[in-house]
């Protein structure tokens, strides 16, 4: 089965917001047999940052819709943008 990579922005639910406590609780709430591989913060405004994280997942139904539901389920997470989907064996700029 091919393996995914889905760049997805986390935004904050608040201001002050600690990402790095979120980083953590992202890595522990992802369900088995999918990753988080690599993250960032990115700058948005006024000193507010999002992270932008690269999750590995399977190419079967329903995966996505799970990981969402984790990334959803973290606190201090409040909304997620989808950036981009791709092969594993494809490299995103």
């Amino acid at each position: 089965m091919a393996r995914l990579v889905a760049r997805i922005k986390i935004l904050p639910a608040e201001a002050d917001t600690n990402l790095d406590s979120v980083v953590k609780g992202l890595k522990g709430s992802i369900p088995a047999g999918m990753e988080l591989k690599s993250h960032a913060k990115e700058p948005l405004a006024f000193g507010l940052h999002a992270i932008v994280g690269d999750f590995m997942l399977d190419d079967s139904e329903g995966q996505m819709d799970k990981l969402e539901e984790a990334i959803h389920s973290v606190a201090g997470v409040g909304e997620i943008q989808v950036m981009n989907i791709s092969r594993a064996s494809v490299k995103m700029k």
